[in-house]
């Protein structure tokens, strides 16, 4: 994944450099055409949301054109603009200012959390391991239990050999990745290649080659490669809910490519487009996903993943201090 990451750095570069102030001017209408413009020439996913909710993006601009005043103040720009962002229902799609961050949050608010904090304090008590971010312990029916919260985190390959080797006498592990919203690509990689015993392809991606939508690189395979350190050989169960997005929706895509894992929980919140910025003439920073990224049958991954077996948080279950998707887990990896 390193020399992947640097051959993807060096190809955002060759297409991603930021729109020249000087061609737009400082005024709310250069404003908004340059960041029309940016997102015209170098947004990835054009063709895939066209086909999915008839995005135009032509017909955005005429639209929202007409709201740009050149008397409108800062705060009136930001909210046209970031309005005109969330067209593209994207939670990679940012608008960076000094007093606020635009953002496109519905891709999970509509979709039920599927998490209690109430519940993991049950599961996890206060005497479980901590390590690189990663909280784990082994629960009564001695099955190993991984919180991953985030992959902000690089966990070193010693942390990840400690962790799997005190879990390693449990018949089974369930990793918790229940709003994680992702982090490092590197680090989704890591843990992932310690449920391989051989290398496998789990995907692929294209980078922009040019400024039209469908100006894109021939498919790029991803491999991913088995861990030199410790690696789990028993089954897995992966927890999901809506709100696993970017590192951990590639995460979870690599994971469902390993023996011996199940995906139990909610379709994944998506965020398949590997994210750039650029600039304004203001001064304000817009990111935007620029390189899009499949599944090993060549699916868009942006708006989600499946989980094997689907199931919700039940208020039934909650009562008795129930997590229903960690007691699914359970009964799986009991079996």
């Amino acid at each position: 994944m390193k020399k992947y990451a640097t051959i993807l750095f060096l190809a955002l570069l060759s297409f991603a450099s930021c729109v020249d102030e000087d061609e737009y001017p400082n005024s709310p209408q250069g404003n908004f055409e340059a960041l029309w413009r940016i997102i015209d020439e170098h947004y990835c996913f054009f063709g895939y949301k066209q086909a999915e909710y008839g995005l135009d993006w032509d017909e955005v601009h005429h639209r929202y054109a007409k709201q740009i005043d050149e008397g409108m103040t800062t705060k009136q720009q930001f909210e046209v603009l970031t309005n005109m962002l969330a067209e593209l229902r994207d939670g990679h799609v940012n608008l960076y200012t000094t007093f606020d961050v635009g953002r496109y949050w519905a891709w999970h608010e509509d979709y039920p959390s599927n998490l209690s904090d109430t519940l993991l304090y049950i599961y996890m008590g206060t005497d479980y391991h901590i390590a690189t971010g990663l909280r784990y312990r082994i629960l009564d029916d001695n099955i190993g239990y991984v919180r991953c919260a985030t992959f902000s985190n690089d966990f070193g390959a010693g942390n990840l050999d400690e962790i799997l080797t005190l879990l390693a006498p449990c018949k089974g592990l369930i990793i918790d990745l229940r709003d994680n919203s992702g982090g490092l690509v590197t680090s989704a990689e890591e843990l992932a290649a310690r449920f391989t015993n051989e290398k496998i392809l789990v995907g692929y991606m294209q980078h922009k080659t040019g400024t039209a939508h469908d100006a894109f690189s021939p498919l790029e395979e991803q491999w991913l490669k088995p861990a030199r350190g410790v690696r789990w050989q028993k089954r897995t169960v992966v927890l999901t809910n809506r709100s696993v997005f970017s590192a951990a929706n590639e995460f979870v895509k690599y994971m469902k490519c390993c023996p011996n894992v199940t995906i139990v929980g909610d379709r994944t919140g998506g965020g398949a487009g590997l994210p750039f910025s650029s600039e304004l003439p203001n001064g304000w920073s817009v990111r935007f996903s620029a390189c899009p990224m499949y599944d090993k049958e060549k699916n868009n991954t942006e708006f989600g993943i499946a989980p094997h077996h689907s199931v919700s948080l039940q208020d039934s279950d909650f009562q008795k201090g129930k997590d229903t998707i960690i007691e699914y887990a359970r009964q799986l990896l009991g079996n």
